[in-house]
């Protein structure tokens, strides 16, 4: 593609107006960057040259690579993750957020399902309630693994990308946002495609807003989990009892079901709790490594549908236990205050 000016030519200016500094990343040399920004000055989202005075100012960032080289999720055992995200003071400060939002929180659940506790999780394990959105500029997180990071390059590119017209739809400014090393932004961590896809205007001002407002952010979340395919009302693990010698070969490490409630009871993993599930209701065995050897977990649909957001079943885990203490912290605080209430009414 060819529209008669050169990007290289462009940024050697820029270089030479602002004393020939050169970014640390220099992405003006990568062929891949070079034919992104023409396909976005071709297709009018950019005017020509703009992108080369951003891009001049990008940085590739090495901590970066190392960072997602060894990602909590594969590094560490359900054991030394689990305390991470399980802690009495982000499940009190779940409590704290649900009562400050319990009118969107409400609504969110009402409209799409999806409880306000795993709502609330989300957003605790992701940025502690929006304490901490991620301090690396989204635009050289994205660059850097898009350019430098061939395992996963073809995805981060696409990402840059759709951040690229994200900015300039939402009059973000690409070299202010920050987040996650992955690129990941606002209080629930959107990546860029799934901020332009799944991201809606919960409050209704007209503006799509996840970085600053936590009502976009709670409704959002819903809608992302709703798109994924989360079933209202229904499950997502329960602890299970192992019999015989066949359990370990009945689990599965796949990010979907793949088995069933009966083939996992023949070869001898069964639910602890006394419900009763359908015989071919799709479900998956799970093996994580507790404090006591292995822990062994029965998860339905809606448990995969945790690991849309992402890809990894202790991630999964954690938030729905953290979904699961903050709830029954939330249900044990209206009963205190039901008795409380019981309790004046009936003085004399």
């Amino acid at each position: 593609m060819t529209l008669g000016f050169s990007w290289r030519a462009i940024v050697a200016a820029v270089a030479l107006a602002t004393g020939g500094q050169a970014a640390a990343g220099d992405f003006s040399n990568y062929d891949e960057l070079n034919d992104m920004i023409e396909q976005l000055e071709a297709q009018n989202i950019y005017a020509p040259g703009e992108l080369a005075k951003i891009f001049q100012q990008v940085e590739r960032k090495d901590r970066i690579l190392e960072l997602i080289a060894r990602p909590a999720e594969k590094s560490r055992e359900w054991k030394d993750y689990r305390p991470i995200f399980i802690q009495d003071s982000r499940v009190q400060a779940g409590l704290d957020f649900w009562q400050q939002y319990q009118e969107p929180l409400a609504r969110a659940e009402a409209e799409y399902g999806v409880p306000a506790s795993m709502i609330l999780a989300i957003l605790g394990v992701e940025t502690k309630f929006g304490g901490n959105k991620g301090g690396y500029r989204v635009i050289d997180a994205l660059a850097t693994l898009g350019f430098d990071y061939p395992r996963r390059a073809k995805f981060f590119r696409k990402e840059l990308r759709e951040f690229l017209i994200l900015s300039k739809q939402n009059g973000i400014d690409p070299l202010e946002a920050k987040g996650s090393y992955a690129g990941a932004m606002g209080f629930p961590q959107f990546m860029p495609s799934s901020w332009r896809r799944l991201a809606i205007d919960f409050d209704g001002d007209n503006r799509i807003d996840l970085i600053n407002n936590p009502v976009d952010a709670i409704g959002s979340i819903a809608n992302y989990f709703k798109a994924n395919g989360w079933k209202p009302g229904e499950p997502v693990t329960v602890r299970a009892s192992i019999h015989g010698d066949d359990y370990d070969d009945a689990t599965s490490d796949d990010l979907k079901t793949t088995s069933t409630i009966a083939a996992l009871a023949k070869a001898g993993i069964t639910p602890r709790v006394k419900m009763r599930f359908p015989d071919n209701l799709p479900v998956s065995g799970l093996r994580l490594q507790g404090d006591n050897g292995g822990e062994f977990w029965i998860a339905f649909h809606n448990f995969f549908v945790i690991t849309r957001y992402n890809r990894s079943i202790l991630y999964a885990m954690a938030a729905h236990q953290l979904a699961e203490e903050i709830q029954a912290a939330h249900d044990s605080q209206l009963a205190g205050t039901t008795a409380r209430a019981r309790a004046v009414s009936v003085q004399p």
